[in-house]
């Protein structure tokens, strides 16, 4: 199949939202340290899109992962620890001829320069994904499809898929596009291709330090300007939380039994939201929120970004307020924060509703740690700094 064929997006939902990517098996180290002192490794799974699957999954939404393995053990623990998280793979493609990506890491903060990351991916099955050999009618089928600029840097073949599966059409589902710009892939590349594909999207996810260093963009209203077409565009801005625009010129995920939820809508200002806006956003129709982050005790900075993606997406699904959105994304990355590996049981849905339904005092008086997400009152998370 050399595309996806017309019509295809009317196919009937069975699922809120799909995920395409590399997913890779992951070794995780017993101890901290360099990668060439740790003695021994547990093996986990990694993978921007099935993590943001599994997450959507275990918060009890009907999800699907789409990716290609290798015809190896690798690519069996994956797709079976992803289908064990209630997550759809009947899509994922066997790929008799390349290997299943691994990758090893340190047990250091991401963002350290002590931190190490070993790839062995280079010829993965995954990298072989093209439009040719995409199952479309599995990937239009839901009301979500969600991407990241991970896959297209995997690639050329890889690429000409996110511009084939970003392509403006009919009865798109709502495109959903996590940046993800991860430099050491893109060494011989270009990164602002990103900036390209992000444009082609209706929800973009996209880190402030991403944007500068990929793009040479500087702050939250620049990143706006430089993706005027997207309806919505959430900017993480790390401890200092979320700015998301929202311009409600698009609409929402189909509607399923659950009930339809319009991305693009205005919300009311609610608290965090920004006061004021300029004429560039007034011209736009975006209504500027802003959102704290929670103070978390941090185990692992690894999956973060995919937790919140999942915990927005959601909101999204439920029809929820914008502040609401982006309180249940930090929600999903503190629950991921206090825990080693790249996934973890969410929070329950009304013990995070319950959360995020805190005043602004209250939610910025938060201080999570490990286990926090067992407890089944909110004053238990409710501590003094």
């Amino acid at each position: 199949m050399s595309g996806p064929a017309a019509g295809t997006a009317h196919a009937a939902t069975t699922t809120d939202v799909v995920c395409l990517g590399e997913s890779m098996v992951t070794f995780l180290p017993s101890q901290p340290g360099r990668l060439a002192d740790v003695p021994s490794f547990g093996r986990g799974i990694g993978g921007a899109e099935s993590n943001v699957a599994c997450a959507l999954a275990a918060a009890g939404h009907r999800a699907a992962w789409v990716g290609r393995v290798g015809a190896d053990g690798f690519g069996d623990h994956l797709v079976e620890t992803i289908a064990g998280y209630g997550v759809d793979t009947s899509a994922v493609r066997r790929d008799p001829d390349r290997p299943t990506g691994i990758y090893f890491r340190t047990a250091t903060d991401r963002g350290t320069g002590a931190h190490e990351v070993a790839y062995y991916r280079a010829g993965s099955a995954a990298s072989a994904m093209s439009p040719a050999n995409v199952p479309y009618e599995e990937l239009f089928a839901g009301r979500i499809l969600h991407l990241s600029g991970i896959t297209a840097a995997l690639s050329a073949d890889c690429l000409a898929l996110l511009r084939e599966l970003t392509a403006p059409r009919p009865g798109r589902p709502l495109v959903s596009f996590d940046v993800n710009h991860r430099p050491r892939l893109w060494r011989d590349g270009d990164a602002g291709v990103l900036l390209e594909l992000a444009r082609r999207c209706d929800l973009v996810f996209v880190g402030e330090d991403e944007a500068e260093e990929a793009w040479g963009i500087v702050g939250a209203e620049a990143i706006r300007a430089a993706l005027p077409e997207p309806s919505v565009v959430v900017v993480k801005r790390g401890s200092a939380g979320a700015t998301v625009f929202a311009s409600g010129r698009r609409p929402g995920p189909r509607s399923s039994n659950a009930g339809g939820a319009d991305i693009g809508s205005r919300p009311a200002h609610v608290g965090g939201a920004e006061a004021g806006e300029s004429a560039a956003q007034a011209a736009r129709g975006d209504t500027v929120t802003v959102v704290p982050a929670l103070r978390v005790d941090v185990v692992a900075a690894v999956g973060a970004g995919d937790a919140f993606a999942a915990g927005f997406l959601s909101a999204t699904l439920r029809g929820l307020p914008v502040r609401d959105r982006v309180r249940h994304g930090h929600l999903m990355a503190a629950a991921v924060l206090t825990v080693p590996g790249d996934l973890t049981e969410p929070p329950a849905r009304d013990h995070a509703d319950r959360l995020v339904a805190l005043d602004d005092g209250a939610w910025g008086r938060l201080r999570l740690g490990p286990g926090w997400t067992a407890a089944d009152r909110a004053h238990e998370e409710v501590r003094t700094p």
